[in-house]
């Protein structure tokens, strides 16, 4: 028998009698027809419950198991699912505000075209989770286990993937700008096509990701790791790559244009041209392949790349003719 002490219900309907207490008793499944949730329900047992439409306010569910429960199109507002068991949950087409999924064991669960603001999942399992379509807004997932997940063309505001494990990830198409992925593991990770401005990969471990054709202007990779990982045609314009290693990355048809270069190690790098590294900025400590010559930001410019010409000579006397 489930107990819940302290759950309040109200329900969707006049017609609506069960309570969730009561519905345990009675070995029915569904909780569909409440619109809220509030109060305790700690540890308690939803495993595979439909609660689709629910709205959940300020709940506690710390601990609880709802494996494979359906929260469809629910409402999470202020509620707290710390350490609790969402395994193969749904959750697509959720909205939630506040909610507190630390510790929490998401593996394979479905949250397409969720919207999540100021949620945090840091610590969490979410591996082979899909966050497809999603849009989230100052959502933190620090240091959380995210092997395999997808966030196929997520749009992603002001979100921290700090020290999180994104190996095989699929990123394809997010829309991160000035997210934070400082030490994450983003091992074979894919963020093909991703619009990543302003993005920061300090210290992250990216051997065999994919940045090809990815919008990396202004982004930081300093002191990284990407070796085999692709930035072919990717636009990394005014980035970062200060200190980075590239053994066998791929640079074909990247934009270079005023990335800064100084103590990167790109000796082993595939595809670079003496083209592109005239638009960007070598200095103290670059590594380049063999026959390629570094160059210095210091000068002029002419548009994105370095004018690199001898100085203009001053006109001489102009003769006068009367």
């Amino acid at each position: 028998m489930m107990h819940l002490p302290s759950l309040l219900i109200a329900f969707a309907t006049a017609f609506s009698t069960l309570s969730v207490s009561g519905a345990a008793v009675a070995g029915d499944r569904e909780v569909l027809r409440l619109t809220s949730f509030g109060g305790s329900c700690k540890n308690c047992e939803l495993a595979g419950r439909n609660m689709s439409n629910a709205r959940i306010t300020g709940a506690n569910f710390t601990g609880a198991n709802l494996s494979g429960a359906r929260l469809r199109d629910a409402r999470l507002f202020a509620s707290n699912f710390t350490g609790a068991n969402l395994t193969k949950a749904d959750l697509n087409g959720s909205s939630m505000s506040g909610a507190n999924f630390t510790g929490a064991n998401l593996t394979g669960a479905s949250l397409k075209s969720t919207n999540a603001m100021g949620v945090t999942f840091s610590g969490a399992t979410l591996s082979l989770a899909d966050f497809s379509d999603a849009e989230t807004s100052g959502t933190a997932f620090r240091g959380a286990i995210m092997i395999g997940t997808v966030l196929r063309a997520a749009t992603l505001r002001g979100v921290s993937f700090e020290r999180a494990d994104l190996s095989r990830a699929e990123l394809r198409d997010i829309k991160a700008t000035g997210a934070n992925f400082s030490g994450a593991r983003i091992v074979d990770a894919s963020f093909r096509s991703a619009g990543l401005r302003g993005a920061s990969f300090g210290r992250a471990d990216g051997s065999g990701a994919s940045f090809r054709d990815a919008d990396l202007e202004g982004a930081s990779l300093t002191a990284g790791e990407f070796a085999r990982a692709s930035f072919r045609s990717a636009d990394l314009n005014g980035a970062s790559l200060t200190n980075a290693r590239f053994n066998g990355t791929d640079f074909r048809d990247a934009d270079l244009s005023r990335a800064e270069l100084a103590g990167a190690d790109l000796s082993s790098a595939v595809g670079l041209t003496q083209n592109q590294i005239d638009d960007a900025c070598s200095g103290p400590g670059t590594r380049l392949p063999r026959g390629l010559v570094p160059r210095s930001c210091r000068g002029n410019r002419q548009g994105s790349r370095l004018d690199l010409r001898a100085p203009p000579v001053p006109p001489g006397p102009t003769s006068v003719h009367r």
